[in-house]
C-alpha cells in the first residue's frame, strides 16, 4: 500500500467555448492561454511533488495520446500511464475506469485525486490544506469532493450545498444543483451554504468502486471489463471499446455522488477557474489601464473591457467595449465578452455546415507525434505545407497513390530516404519525391527541422497515405 496520492488528470474534452483557439483536433487543455505551459502541463506542475503524489494517471482519447506523451516529456515528468478512452462517455466511466486501473498497482487502499486538466489554480497555503482535509477524509471512507466559495453569481458552474466552512474538516453533502439561471444564483449567494462545483474529487478507490458497483452497476461492469480486457499499445494503455461503449453516457455526479451517503465536500476558497470561455479567459488575464487583455498583434484605440487575441494577422480594434475578438490563421470569433458563453452555439452551427464544419476539427496546423505540420496555400492540383520536425524523430516509412512532392530545407539537417537510399540535406538543399516511392523524413539534429512541402497530384487529402512502417504504432 501507498501512503501517496495517485493523481488522476482528465484530459479527454474539447473546450468548444473556446474556439477558435480550441478545436477538436488540439482543445483547450494542450493550449497555452495563461501562460507559457500549457493548462494539461500547469495540472501536472501541481500534482509534482513527489513527497505527496505518485506518478499521474492520464485519461484522455486516442487523438490526443501523442500530445499528452509530448508534453509530459517536455517537462520531465514520468506518467504511471495513459489510459486511451475508445469512445466518450463523459466523465463516470472514465473515473470509474481509472480507479480500477489505479487498484491493480496500489490495492483498494489507495487515494485518488481527480483532476480536470482545464483549470487555472493558484496552489496556495488553502490549496494544500484542502487537499491534506480531502485526504483525511477519503482514507476515512468519504467520497469527497471540492467546493469553491463563490465570489459571484456564476451561471456557468453547479452548486453544492453543505454546512462547510472555508479551511475547516470535509462536512457531508446536502444536495447539488444544476447550473441555475442568474436569478437563482443570486438567490443561492444570499442563503449561503452554497458552493461551486469544482469537478475535483479525492477518492479511496476501494470504497469508490464498491459504491459504484451498488449505485451504478452498468458504469461500473463496462469500466471494470474495459480495464481488464485492455490493450498496451507502446507508452498506451487502450481500454476495450466493446465493453467501454456500453456505459451510460453519464457524469460521475449524476451515477455516484448524488445517490451515495458518503459524499462530502471541503469547502476551499483559492483563486480558482475552470476557463470554460473566453470572459473566464479574461478574468485571469492582466490587463491595461482600460481593463482590457490582449495577446499577440493587437493594437487597442479608445476599446475597455474587452479580450483580443491574434496568433495570426494584426488586429486593430477601435472605440468598442465588452468585446471579444479571437484571431486565428483560418478563423476570427467577434462578439459580446459578457456573452462569451453563447459560443458553444457557434461552434455547432458551424458544424452543422458542410464548407465550415472542418474549422470546428483542426486548425491550419496539425500536430503529429513528430512535429507536425502548418497549410500554407492549396490550389487546383497543387498544395504548399510547411513541415516541422521535432529533434530525433522520424515520419512514418510511406507513399502515396496519387501526388508527388518536393521538400525544401529552410532550417536544420533532413535525413531522407527514398526506396531505401538515404540521403542527407542541409538548409537550401532539396529533393524530389516521384509518385507511389516509398519515402521517409527523419531529424537527426539538435534543433528542429523546418522544411517547405510543395504537393502536386490528381488528389491531395491527408488519407492518401499509405504507412509501410511506423514506429508509433499506426502503420
Amino acid at each position: 500500500m501507498s501512503k501517496l496520492i495517485v493523481p488522476v488528470i482528465l484530459a479527454g474534452g474539447q473546450g468548444t467555448r473556446l474556439w477558435p483557439l480550441s478545436r477538436a483536433a488540439r482543445p483547450k487543455q494542450f493550449l497555452s492561454l495563461t501562460g507559457d505551459q500549457s493548462l494539461f502541463q500547469q495540472t501536472l506542475d501541481r500534482v509534482g511533488d513527489s513527497a505527496l503524489y505518485a506518478p499521474a494517471v492520464v485519461m484522455t482519447n486516442a487523438d490526443y495520446r501523442f500530445i499528452v506523451a509530448e508534453q509530459a516529456a517536455d517537462m520531465g515528468v514520468t506518467l504511471q500511464g495513459i489510459l486511451l478512452e475508445p469512445v466518450a462517455r463523459n466523465t463516470a466511466v472514465a473515473i470509474v475506469a481509472a480507479a480500477a486501473f489505479v487498484r491493480e498497482r496500489f490495492g483498494d487502499d489507495a487515494i485518488i485525486l481527480v483532476l480536470p486538466s482545464d483549470h487555472e489554480i493558484d496552489v496556495d497555503a488553502g490549496y494544500l490544506e484542502a487537499i491534506q482535509h480531502a485526504a483525511t477524509a477519503a482514507r476515512a471512507g468519504d467520497l469527497v469532493t471540492f467546493g469553491l466559495l463563490p465570489s459571484h453569481p456564476e451561471t456557468g458552474y453547479g452548486y453544492i450545498k453543505a454546512q462547510a466552512e472555508v479551511g475547516g474538516g470535509a462536512r457531508s453533502v446536502e444536495s447539488f444543483a444544476e447550473k441555475p439561471d442568474l436569478a437563482r444564483a443570486e438567490q443561492m449567494l444570499a442563503e449561503g451554504g452554497y458552493f461551486w462545483n469544482s469537478g475535483m474529487f479525492m477518492l479511496g478507490v476501494g470504497i469508490f468502486l464498491r459504491e459504484c458497483e451498488m449505485l451504478a452497476p452498468e458504469t461500473f461492469a463496462a469500466a471494470i471489463t474495459s480495464v481488464s480486457q485492455a490493450k498496451t499499445d507502446l507508452d498506451f494503455v487502450r481500454l476495450d471499446e466493446t465493453s467501454f461503449a456500453k456505459a451510460p453516457n453519464i457524469s460521475v455526479d449524476y451515477a455516484i455522488f448524488e445517490k451515495t451517503t458518503r459524499a462530502v465536500v471541503t469547502a476551499v476558497n483559492f483563486d480558482w477557474s475552470d476557463l470554460g470561455a473566453w470572459d473566464a479567459v479574461w478574468k485571469t488575464s492582466s490587463k491595461d489601464a482600460s481593463n482590457n487583455a490582449s495577446r499577440g498583434k493587437v493594437t487597442l484605440s479608445n476599446v475597455s473591457n474587452s479580450l483580443v487575441i491574434s496568433d495570426a494577422a494584426h488586429v486593430a480594434v477601435e472605440g468598442l467595449d465588452d468585446i471579444a475578438v479571437i484571431a486565428t490563421d483560418d478563423a476570427v470569433y467577434v462578439g459580446k465578452l459578457s456573452e462569451a458563453q453563447k459560443v458553444g452555439a457557434m461552434v455547432k452551427v458551424l458544424r452543422a455546415g458542410k464548407t465550415t464544419s472542418g474549422l470546428t476539427e483542426i486548425h491550419k496546423t496539425a500536430y503529429r507525434p513528430w512535429g507536425g505540420y502548418s497549410s500554407i496555400f492549396s490550389g487546383d492540383r497543387f498544395q504548399v505545407k510547411r513541415l516541422f520536425v521535432t529533434p530525433g524523430k522520424k515520419l512514418s516509412l510511406q507513399k502515396h497513390h496519387h501526388r508527388a512532392e518536393h521538400w525544401i530545407v529552410v532550417r536544420g539537417t533532413a535525413h531522407v530516404t527514398i526506396d531505401g537510399t538515404v540521403t542527407t540535406l542541409s538548409e537550401n538543399q532539396s529533393i524530389y519525391l516521384p509518385l507511389s516511392c516509398a519515402h521517409r523524413l527523419a531529424n537527426p539534429g539538435k534543433i528542429e527541422l523546418e522544411l517547405i512541402e510543395v504537393q502536386t497530384g490528381s488528389y491531395l487529402g491527408e488519407d492518401d497515405i499509405i504507412r509501410i512502417e511506423d514506429e508509433f504504432g499506426r502503420a
